[in-house]
Protein backbone atom coordinates (compact mmCIF):
# COMPACT_ATOMS: atom_id res chain seq x y z
CA UNK A 1 0.00 0.00 0.00
CA UNK A 2 1.18 3.51 -0.71
CA UNK A 3 0.22 6.94 0.50
CA UNK A 4 0.88 9.78 -1.93
CA UNK A 5 0.98 13.44 -1.00
CA UNK A 6 1.92 16.25 -3.33
CA UNK A 7 2.75 19.87 -2.79
CA UNK A 8 4.01 22.41 -5.32
CA UNK A 9 7.01 20.88 -7.12
CA UNK A 10 7.14 17.78 -4.88
CA UNK A 11 5.63 14.31 -4.75
CA UNK A 12 5.91 12.39 -1.49
CA UNK A 13 5.35 8.63 -1.33
CA UNK A 14 5.26 6.37 1.72
CA UNK A 15 5.14 2.61 1.18
CA UNK A 16 3.67 0.22 3.74
CA UNK A 17 4.01 -3.51 3.25
CA UNK A 18 4.58 -4.82 -0.26
CA UNK A 19 5.10 -2.31 -3.09
CA UNK A 20 2.97 -3.60 -5.98
CA UNK A 21 2.71 -2.67 -9.63
CA UNK A 22 -0.72 -1.11 -9.01
CA UNK A 23 0.88 1.12 -6.35
CA UNK A 24 3.65 2.12 -8.74
CA UNK A 25 1.17 2.93 -11.50
CA UNK A 26 -0.68 5.23 -9.06
CA UNK A 27 2.63 6.99 -8.31
CA UNK A 28 3.34 7.33 -12.05
CA UNK A 29 -0.03 9.01 -12.68
CA UNK A 30 0.61 11.64 -10.02
CA UNK A 31 4.14 12.33 -11.24
CA UNK A 32 3.06 12.56 -14.88
CA UNK A 33 0.37 15.09 -13.94
CA UNK A 34 2.74 17.18 -11.80
CA UNK A 35 5.49 17.21 -14.42
CA UNK A 36 3.05 18.14 -17.19
CA UNK A 37 1.74 21.18 -15.29
CA UNK A 38 4.70 22.18 -13.09
CA UNK A 39 7.83 20.91 -14.80
CA UNK A 40 10.56 18.98 -12.92
CA UNK A 41 9.65 17.92 -9.38
CA UNK A 42 11.37 16.69 -6.23
CA UNK A 43 10.55 13.18 -5.05
CA UNK A 44 10.42 11.97 -1.47
CA UNK A 45 10.21 8.21 -0.96
CA UNK A 46 9.75 6.83 2.55
CA UNK A 47 10.49 3.14 2.11
CA UNK A 48 11.27 2.48 5.78
CA UNK A 49 8.05 0.47 6.21
CA UNK A 50 8.28 -1.36 2.89
CA UNK A 51 8.26 -5.13 3.30
CA UNK A 52 9.32 -5.80 -0.27
CA UNK A 53 8.44 -5.19 -3.86
CA UNK A 54 7.42 -7.30 -6.76
CA UNK A 55 9.77 -7.90 -9.69
CA UNK A 56 7.43 -6.08 -12.05
CA UNK A 57 7.77 -2.95 -9.85
CA UNK A 58 11.56 -3.08 -10.17
CA UNK A 59 11.30 -3.34 -13.95
CA UNK A 60 8.66 -0.57 -14.14
CA UNK A 61 10.91 1.69 -12.04
CA UNK A 62 13.76 1.26 -14.52
CA UNK A 63 11.50 2.01 -17.49
CA UNK A 64 9.89 5.00 -15.77
CA UNK A 65 13.24 6.46 -14.69
CA UNK A 66 14.63 6.21 -18.20
CA UNK A 67 11.52 7.81 -19.72
CA UNK A 68 11.63 10.68 -17.20
CA UNK A 69 15.39 11.22 -17.03
CA UNK A 70 15.14 15.00 -16.75
CA UNK A 71 11.81 15.34 -14.93
CA UNK A 72 13.21 15.16 -11.38
CA UNK A 73 15.29 17.73 -9.54
CA UNK A 74 16.11 15.88 -6.33
CA UNK A 75 15.13 12.46 -5.01
CA UNK A 76 15.26 11.68 -1.29
CA UNK A 77 14.91 8.02 -0.28
CA UNK A 78 14.36 7.02 3.36
CA UNK A 79 15.38 3.44 4.10
CA UNK A 80 17.60 1.28 6.27
CA UNK A 81 17.79 -1.48 3.66
CA UNK A 82 21.11 -1.97 1.91
CA UNK A 83 19.32 -3.43 -1.12
CA UNK A 84 17.07 -0.37 -1.47
CA UNK A 85 20.09 1.90 -1.02
CA UNK A 86 21.93 0.07 -3.79
CA UNK A 87 18.84 0.26 -6.00
CA UNK A 88 18.54 4.02 -5.40
CA UNK A 89 22.14 4.57 -6.45
CA UNK A 90 21.60 2.42 -9.53
CA UNK A 91 18.54 4.49 -10.46
CA UNK A 92 20.67 7.61 -10.37
CA UNK A 93 22.40 6.43 -13.54
CA UNK A 94 19.10 6.85 -15.41
CA UNK A 95 18.11 10.31 -14.17
CA UNK A 96 19.77 13.70 -14.03
CA UNK A 97 18.45 14.29 -10.50
CA UNK A 98 20.50 14.45 -7.34
CA UNK A 99 19.64 11.25 -5.44
CA UNK A 100 20.33 10.93 -1.70
CA UNK A 101 19.53 8.10 0.71
CA UNK A 102 18.68 8.84 4.34
CA UNK A 103 18.05 6.75 7.44
CA UNK A 104 15.98 9.56 8.98
CA UNK A 105 12.81 11.03 7.44
CA UNK A 106 13.32 14.48 8.97
CA UNK A 107 16.82 14.72 7.48
CA UNK A 108 15.47 13.76 4.07
CA UNK A 109 12.75 16.40 4.21
CA UNK A 110 15.21 19.03 5.44
CA UNK A 111 17.52 18.24 2.51
CA UNK A 112 14.65 18.72 0.05
CA UNK A 113 13.50 21.92 1.78
CA UNK A 114 17.02 23.41 1.79
CA UNK A 115 17.17 24.09 -1.92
Amino acid sequence: MIVIDHQPSRVSVSVFGEFTLADYKEFEEVVNYKVQFEGPVDLYFDLSQMAGLTLDVAWEEVKFSRAHASDFKRVAVVTDSQWVTWSAWLSQTFVSADVEVFADADEAKAWLDAA
